[in-house]
Order: structure tokens, then C-alpha cells, then sequence
């Protein structure tokens, strides 16, 4: 009777196992909301990071390992961002299918051009990243292509409800061109801007603005400036002037606003990533909300 009474739960059980949610392991903000664009309900996302945190130094904590073990799929940048802490978790977790070069691990740079790719790697660099800046979301051309390769990574891995992943995605992407539009014609202002940047952070953003860098506060990638270096800064701005230093909001904003009150300029927190500043709780307003803060000082 106990044998029956088993088999007859566990048919009953039978339909909500079929429907699960597809367990995603998002390493970074921007990642985990583009995921819930495309998959909807049909997803269920954990944000390893937040936008608070520098995603170079993560703690692999036990209970990122726990999130790891029960995921489907996880996607973070590549590009050996996560390379601190994501090795560890993928280890540990003793979860196979997630594993480097497995259909349940997908890395977004691997999608996209990559800038500042360095002609050769030594620690006298400082923090380099052998396969480009990793920071690749600040630019929104980048999401679209990542975006349609994820798409297909989760018809993939969840083919029962890939129709509905390729439909929300092109849903997506029809508001996500017409967003680059629009932003793309706000920003004409923006060309040529000449701004100085507190770490390579902003590369791609930039780079689809037309911003130019005339300075960076840090000496090496991921090295602290002192005052004196800061101070070297301040005076080369004095024959190349700048609009604004930008930081993005989880970093310390000591040495950018340090500079800014040497030499006049704002120094401007921008979001970086979703969850970065208030009003970018989704991708549209991230950049809704980076581009009102540039146009500020635009002039």
C-alpha cells in the first residue's frame, strides 16, 4: 500500500518536475536581467554579483557553490573577469553539465569585438586582461548580440520552450534597436567629449559614444594612483581639458573627486550595470539613466 501510495505521488509530482523553471546562474547584473528578458517566467535567475561590487574580486562563498550546484545554465562575461572566484565555484560545485565548454555555460565576450586587447602580458601591466576589456556591456549594441546568441543557448538547453525564448527575444530586440536609436540621437552632443575615466570601465561606452579619453586616474589597470600621480593628472588637464571624470558607482570616489575639485570638472558616479543608480532596474534603464548623466556636462 506504501509502494502505491508512492508511485501515485510522484505522478501527481510528474507535471510541476516538466515545468520547472530553468535554473540560470547570472555572474553579473546586466547578465541576469537580460536573461529574464528573454526567458521570462520560464526562467528562474540568481545575480551572483551586484552592482555595488567590483566583479574582479568576488568571495566564493558557500553559498554561490550551493547556486552553482542546482544551475541549468551559467553566464557571466568571460574574458577572465570571474577569473578570481568563478574557477572555484564551477569546481566545487561538482555540477558537470556547467562546466567550461558545456552547453550550461555560456560567456558573453565570447559574442562581441573586443577593445584594448593587449600586445602582450606581463605583471608590470598591472590588472590586463589577456583577451580584451572585459567591461563589454557599456555599450548596447554588444547586449543585442549577446542577447541573440543567448537566446539560442536556451532553445538549446531547453528546447520544450524554445518557440517562446525566440519570440521573447525578438519581442526584446524590437524595443532594444529602437532604444539605440534613440539614444544614439540624444547623444550626438556627446562626440568627441573629451573626459577622464577612473579605471577602463567605460571603454565600449565610449567607444560607441564617441567620448575621448585624455586621461586615466589609475597608473596601471587596477592600481591605485598616489596623490602625486593624481597630481601629474591635474596638470597635463591644465593644456588638455577635460568635461567630467567618470567612475562607475562601486568604486571609491575619493581620487575622481580629489581631481575634480583641482581642476573644476564634475566627477560623475555613472551606474555601470543594472541596480547600479536609482531607475536602472532594468537594461533600457540603465542607459536611459547613463546617458541623462553625460548629456549633464555635455555643454
Amino acid at each position: 500500500m506504501k509502494s502505491i501510495r508512492r508511485i501515485f505521488t510522484l505522478l501527481v509530482a510528474l507535471p510541476t518536475l516538466a515545468h520547472a523553471a530553468l535554473n540560470v546562474f547570472a555572474c553579473e547584473p546586466e547578465w541576469g536581467a537580460l536573461t529574464r528578458e528573454i526567458g521570462g517566467d520560464t526562467v528562474k535567475v540568481y545575480t551572483a554579483t551586484t552592482a555595488m561590487q567590483d566583479p574582479h574580486r568576488i568571495e566564493a562563498r558557500p553559498s554561490l557553490i550551493a547556486q552553482m550546484r542546482r544551475a541549468n545554465l551559467v553566464i557571466c562575461t568571460g574574458a577572465e573577469l570571474e577569473v578570481g572566484w568563478l574557477p572555484l565555484l564551477q569546481r566545487e560545485s561538482g555540477n558537470a553539465g556547467i562546466q567550461p565548454g558545456r552547453p550550461g555555460y555560456f560567456e558573453a565576450a565570447r559574442y562581441v569585438a573586443m577593445l584594448d586587447k593587449p600586445a602582450r602580458i606581463d605583471r608590470s601591466q598591472g590588472d590586463v586582461h589577456s583577451a580584451g576589456n572585459p567591461h563589454i556591456q557599456t555599450d548596447p549594441r554588444n547586449i543585442a548580440r549577446v542577447g541573440a546568441a543567448l537566446a539560442q543557448r536556451l532553445a538549446e538547453i531547453d528546447p520544450d520552450n524554445a518557440a517562446a525564448y525566440q519570440a521573447r527575444w525578438k519581442a526584446f530586440s524590437a524595443r532594444w534597436d529602437a532604444a539605440i536609436a534613440r539614444w544614439q540621437a540624444q547623444a550626438a552632443s556627446l562626440k568627441d567629449m573629451p573626459v577622464v575615466v577612473q579605471h577602463k570601465s567605460f571603454t565600449y561606452l565610449l567607444n560607441w559614444l564617441g567620448l575621448r579619453e585624455v586621461a586615466t586616474l589609475e597608473p596601471k589597470p587596477g592600481i591605485e594612483p598616489s596623490v602625486g600621480y593624481l597630481a601629474e593628472v591635474a596638470a597635463r588637464l591644465k593644456t588638455t581639458p577635460a568635461k567630467a571624470v567618470l567612475r562607475a558607482t562601486y568604486q571609491n570616489p575619493r581620487a575622481s573627486e580629489w581631481l575634480a575639485e583641482r581642476v573644476d570638472i564634475p566627477a560623475i558616479a555613472l551606474p555601470f550595470t543594472v541596480g547600479g543608480a536609482p531607475g536602472t532596474d532594468d537594461l533600457i534603464g540603465l542607459f536611459d539613466v547613463t546617458l541623462a548623466e553625460l548629456l549633464k556636462v555635455a555643454g
